[in-house]
């Protein structure tokens, strides 16, 4: 690395420890080239870092950073030097050579190190002899390395391969004994109003906030003597303002170790005297602790208020034509879009300003109840993040954080700070976020080293705290503007998929579909079929599906939760606890360390840690509560170390509800569909009997979905030796209304056959059983017939047709004529004449029966109708009895594109004779 030098008038003095130690060139006129001494006197006592990006703007927040910087840590007398040098040289940088600018500042006892990098390492390196020519002050560019020789104690340039770096110290100029702020003279008409002589009123309150000490002056002010205030209650005095949003009073403001404000106290005369205080608190040699108050009259409060810093404006500002913002200044421009990119931003800067190791920013909840993790740097983010505190009032608890704090020793007070309980972290300064008086969030530093802050570092943070609150409010209600949205939007989708289907298991996987991943990393869904069951594991989902099985497995040897019907989401720990377990056992095994084989369990140890990274995290359950019932539990999973926000429960619970419902009406719809079903197929027969010498074949469809019984009906029975009885019928109507008089028609007509009546005595028994069902009685159209095989290979066909559509003969030589003629239907007039017709079937003869759903299908104003139905008859010649039915259907299922809205029956008995080849 070669390094260039020039001292600027300066002996060389030490470089801050731990950093490089670079070579001076050779410059004209000396003796030769020397090393430069730059080491350990000066110790770094903060740093902070910045980068800028290669556009004009970067220039201006460059001061701006700098100047902020350097206020911050008191350098006032040195700022406006420190600015014009970074200035220029961000310029060479960022307009020049194009490249990103890098920005280091380092405090030191004596002085600050300012240290811009480029990314343009190119240089010239000077012979030595030759005369060094540092441009002309004229030249548009190349001004900062002469700025640096007139106005830095010293400064350098370092090359490596990639980076240029360009370095100046500043030394601090010789200050007054005792000095730490001063203000410009001003008139007298200008300073600040005091009544005469001013009067500091000092009190003292012990440890129990009784007043134990009260000045002469405080018996000025406020008129009460000190053997009249001695031991009372602070509180009986003062008048404390109830500001909403703070929680703090004057008891909790007296525990804090430093406090600075406005109240009243209540004077001899009861009237109230407005003060300006500033608390401390102190311990004695005996370790025993008190508060020491200093109160003037609240228009004299210019002797006790500690002055604001406000940033100076920037100088070069105005030529750039735009205004220093204080909220880019700390969090650089441009500022990131997105309210985690803003956040980390700002924990980074905080970090970094006050040079501390970790940091950390809590924003409020949806409720403003509880605190939640949402950026950090230095800590163990993944196990930190949407972590939650509650907002509790009281000082010393974190909680709170409605005011600043500091902690010197973790150590000293365990559970002060728990976030940082188990980091290493000792010395903390938290500061509130606030808006309009709400507390909004909380931002804090830690440190490793005890005793790192003081108060200053408080008012700083506190300051920087100001700047960002009102972007980051901004931002965390536009964040849960978003979510609303996209939750109402979610939710509403999910009660659409869910009411969509009927199906136990389809909604099952759309329930753990819909969380996985929007809302967890898994999850598992427990049923419970009745009061008495346990809950049963009926489906798990990871968003790695090579993991669903290890998750199914784990959870499976894991008792279930409790059937909670309580509303909302609480923890499980058991899954996380039993991962961890399987896995030590696992990790142990492959050790040796158990006494065990290990290349068995070898194989199974990178499944059995990768079960339980997955478990680790959080894991919650929810109940699915549908009519006052737990149905079941929704379990949601995080990997590890990972935590749930409040938002996405709160989600999840609406989700689990709707989808208990959902499941619940899955299950109620499942038990109805299975007894219909049931139900239905007890109407049915319960199958086609043999018949020697005959082909029967029944197609049967119900119209409805989920109906396997309709207004249709058919049935094939024996009636004694070589008798058969047959019918086929139409029940006015579909559905089950229809087809309880289907149920009615075709037990009675078995039961009336086999008594040995004939076919129109039993149809005249039936009508009278129909017409006696009153009001439910419907009308029936109905053909039956007994068929006996002869001898001789025909079979003899005795038909009644009661209303119902004629039964068509085929015959071998494919003609096809009707074989019955009509009668009245049945259930419509109590006394019927029917009569029965005979029909001999010669063998290849075919008796076709259907019902008015096969007759009627229309395709628009087109019907199928008798003749058409015959139509498709010739074509059947030499055809089975099953095939004959197949091909009627297919010509009906063909005839129109839509579903049929009517039952169908279709019942064909053929005598064997010659088939068609």
């Amino acid at each position: 690395m070669t390094t260039g030098v020039i001292p600027g008038g300066h002996n060389p003095e030490p470089r801050p420890t731990g950093e490089r130690m670079p070579h001076q060139r050779h410059q004209p006129g000396q003796a030769g080239p020397h090393v430069e001494t730059r080491t350990g006197s000066s110790v770094i006592t903060a740093r902070a870092a910045a980068s800028f990006e290669p556009v004009g703007r970067s220039v201006a927040t460059a001061r701006s950073f700098v100047r902020d910087t350097l206020q911050g840590w008191g350098f006032a007398d040195v700022v406006d030097d420190a600015v014009v040098l970074t200035s220029e040289l961000v310029t060479n940088a960022v307009v020049h050579a194009g490249t990103h600018a890098d920005v280091l500042c380092l405090r030191t006892d004596d002085g600050v190190r300012i240290e811009v990098s480029d990314r343009y390492p190119e240089r010239e390196v000077p012979l030595q002899g030759s005369p060094v020519n540092m441009g002309s002050p004229d030249r548009e560019g190349g001004r900062g390395l002469q700025l640096c020789a007139a106005l830095a104690t010293r400064w350098g340039v370092e090359y490596t391969s990639t980076h240029k770096n360009v370095w100046f110290q500043l030394d601090l100029p010789e200050r007054p004994v005792g000095t730490r702020a001063a203000g410009p003279s001003l008139p007298a008409d200008l300073l600040p109003l005091a009544d005469g002589r001013v009067r500091v009123a000092v009190v003292q309150i012990d440890r129990k906030g009784s007043i134990s000490a009260w000045n002469e002056d405080a018996e000025e002010i406020f008129g009460h003597t000190s053997g009249e205030v001695t031991g009372k209650p602070l509180t009986d005095l003062a008048a404390w303002p109830h500001t909403p949003g703070t929680g703090t009073g004057i008891a909790e403001a007296l525990q804090l170790s430093r406090w600075e404000g406005s109240y009243g106290i209540r004077g001899a005369d009861g009237r109230v005297t407005p003060v300006y205080a500033s608390h401390l608190r102190v311990r004695d040699t005996g370790g025993e602790p008190s508060t020491v108050c200093l109160l003037v009259r609240d228009h004299e409060r210019a002797v006790l208020q500690t002055p604001l810093r406000v940033p100076a404006s920037d100088a070069g500002g105005a030529s750039d034509g735009q205004s220093s913002d204080p909220f880019e200044v700390f969090i650089g421009s441009p500022a990131p879009d997105d309210l985690d990119g803003l956040l980390q931003r700002t924990v980074e800067r905080a970090r970094d300003m006050l040079d501390g190791d970790s940091a950390f920013l809590l924003l409020a909840t949806d409720d403003e109840t509880e605190l939640e993790v949402r950026a950090s740097t230095g800590l163990p983010s993944a196990r930190q993040r949407f972590a939650r505190v509650p907002v509790e009032a009281g000082p010393g608890r974190y909680g709170s954080a409605r005011m600043p704090a500091v902690h010197d020793d973790l150590a000293a007070v365990p559970g002060a700070v728990p976030l940082l309980a188990g980091t290493g972290m000792r010395s903390v300064v938290t500061v509130p976020l606030k808006v309009e008086g709400r507390l909004t969030g909380s931002l804090g530093v830690a440190a490793e080293a005890p005793d790192r802050y003081s108060n200053e570092e408080a008012l700083r943070l506190q300051f920087a705290a100001d700047r960002i609150a009102l972007a980051v409010e901004s931002a965390r209600l536009g964040e849960l503007e978003r979510l609303r949205r996209g939750s109402l939007s979610f939710l509403v989708e999910a009660s659409d998929l869910l009411a969509g289907t009927l199906d136990r298991d389809q909604t099952l996987a759309l329930m753990a579909q819909m969380t996985v991943p929007t809302l967890a990393t898994w999850c598992a869904v427990y049923t419970i079929a009745d009061q008495a069951s346990d809950p049963y594991l009926s489906y798990v989902l990871h968003e790695d599906e090579e993991l669903i099985d290890g998750i199914k497995s784990l959870l499976s040897k894991v008792p279930p939760p409790d059937p909670v019907p309580t509303p909302g989401a609480r923890i499980w720990t058991a899954p996380g606890e039993h991962a961890h377990q399987a896995a030590l056992r696992s990790s142990m095994r492959s050790l040796g360390l158990t006494g065990g084989p290990t290349r068995q369990v070898s194989s199974g140890i990178g499944p059995t840690l990768a079960t339980a990274s997955a478990v680790g995290g959080e894991t919650v359950v929810l109940p699915l509560v549908a009519r006052n019932r737990v149905i079941g539990m929704l379990t949601l999973g995080k990997p590890t170390d990972e935590h749930f926000r409040q938002e996405i429960l709160e989600l999840a619970e609406d989700l689990s509800r709707r989808a208990a419902l959902a499941l619940d009406n899955a299950r109620l719809y499942s038990e109805r569909t299975a007894i219909s079903q049931a139900l239905q197929r007890s109407l049915l027969p319960p199958g086609t009997p043999h018949i020697e010498g005959m082909e029967v074949e029944v197609i049967y469809r119900a119209a409805g979905e989920g109906n396997e019984v309709g207004g249709d009906f058919y049935d094939v029975f024996p009636i004694s030796d070589n008798a058969y009885g047959f019918a086929i019928g139409d029940v006015c109507g579909t559905g089950p209304n229809a087809a309880a008089v289907t149920g009615l028609a075709r037990h009675a007509l078995r039961l009336l056959a086999r008594e040995g009546l004939s076919g129109p005595a039993v149809l005249e028994r039936l009508n009278s059983a129909i017409l006696d069902e009153g009001a439910r009685s419907r009308f029936l159209t109905l053909l039956y017939g007994e068929m006996r095989p002869q001898e001789d290979g025909s079979a003899e066909m005795k038909v009644v047709c009661a209303g119902h559509p004629l039964p068509l003969r085929l015959r071998q030589d494919g003609t096809v004529e009707a074989a019955a003629e009509p009668q009245p239907l049945l259930g419509v007039i109590e006394d019927l004449e029917l009569y029965e017709q005979t029909v001999t079937l010669d063998p290849g003869d075919v008796l076709l029966c259907v019902t008015d759903g096969v007759t009627e299908r229309r395709e628009g104003t087109r019907m199928l109708g008798d003749d058409g139905l015959a139509d498709v008859l010739t074509t059947c010649t030499g055809l089975t009895a099953g095939a004959v039915a197949a091909r009627i259907m297919r010509a009906v299922e063909r005839f129109a594109s839509d579903a049929p809205s009517d039952d169908m029956a279709i019942l064909a008995m053929r005598v064997p004779g010659l088939q068609k080849d």
